[in-house]
């Protein structure tokens, strides 16, 4: 995951003003790690016969998710202490079996028509050759396997070009802006079917947007703008209409674009 941004984690912090609570909200608001349909995110499963592929995956998987629930793991990333670190996590949650490769994915280090669900989540603004990169992930594909993807959204990074680190936007960080067309079309070329699209995050442009002002690191404690934020967006949530400005906001100024595509 990106040096500078971080693995859009959210902050860890404890306290009254409980983040990891709000965090986990906003998530299920949106339908994130839905424990009792299975769904990583709604349309997106997996089961003991599939193969999980987690590429750029950071030191907290996302397909972690899954850990206990699909017949294996793979996890890559192109920093070796991240491969150490999220095949540990995976461990812990009960993965049955976990591959850990470091790779830069030049090519990926897999056989054809070999995993079933692939996950790469806030990478293709990072890579050099995204083409390539999707040509790699549709490549160790099987015919049905379906994908993950998601992107920062350009509303998003445009807000974040005014008052963002200089670095943010300089490799190995964010590389390129992708358009909602440009980031469909690139995954159409790449020969998927798009199943589902999605926008998420208001909570989170905000987040780093609020971050770079405070200039500190991304470890907590937090600077009391980003504690203030937190708090403001759960007691928001906990209202009558908080699920409903959210999904509104989320549309107007999301920090990702998502899509679930499947490969024929």
């Amino acid at each position: 995951m990106p040096s500078v941004e971080g693995a859009a984690e959210p902050p860890t912090a404890t306290g009254p003003l409980e983040p990891e609570r709000t965090v986990a909200r906003d998530g299920a608001l949106s339908g994130w790690f839905n424990h009792e349909t299975g769904e990583l995110l709604p349309g997106y499963d997996a089961s003991g016969d599939d193969v999980v592929l987690d590429v750029g995956c950071g030191d907290t998987p996302l397909s972690s998710f899954f850990a206990n629930r699909a017949g294996s793991m793979i996890v890559a990333d192109l920093l070796a202490e991240n491969v150490e670190k999220a095949e540990s996590r995976l461990r812990a949650v009960g993965a049955r079996n976990v591959r850990a490769i470091v790779t830069d994915t030049d090519p990926l280090p897999l056989d054809s028509a070999s995993v079933t669900r692939v996950v790469a989540t806030e990478v293709l603004e990072h890579v050099p050759d995204p083409t390539r990169f999707m040509a790699e992930l549709v490549r160790v594909g099987r015919p049905g396997a379906r994908y993950l993807l998601s992107v920062p959204d350009a509303s998003s990074e445009a807000l974040q070009q005014t008052i963002a680190a200089p670095s943010y936007f300089e490799p190995p960080n964010h590389v390129r802006v992708f358009s909602r067309e440009a980031f469909e079309r690139l995954v159409v070329d790449a020969g998927l079917v798009i199943e589902h699209r999605k926008l998420y995050g208001f909570y989170w442009t905000m987040w780093w947007c609020f971050f770079w002002t405070c200039k500190q690191d991304l470890s907590p404690p937090w600077h009391p703008l980003l504690e203030s934020w937190t708090r403001t967006w759960g007691l928001l949530l906990d209202t009558e209409q908080g699920g409903q400005i959210k999904a509104v906001l989320d549309n107007a100024l999301p920090k990702s674009q998502l899509i679930v595509a499947r490969k024929p």
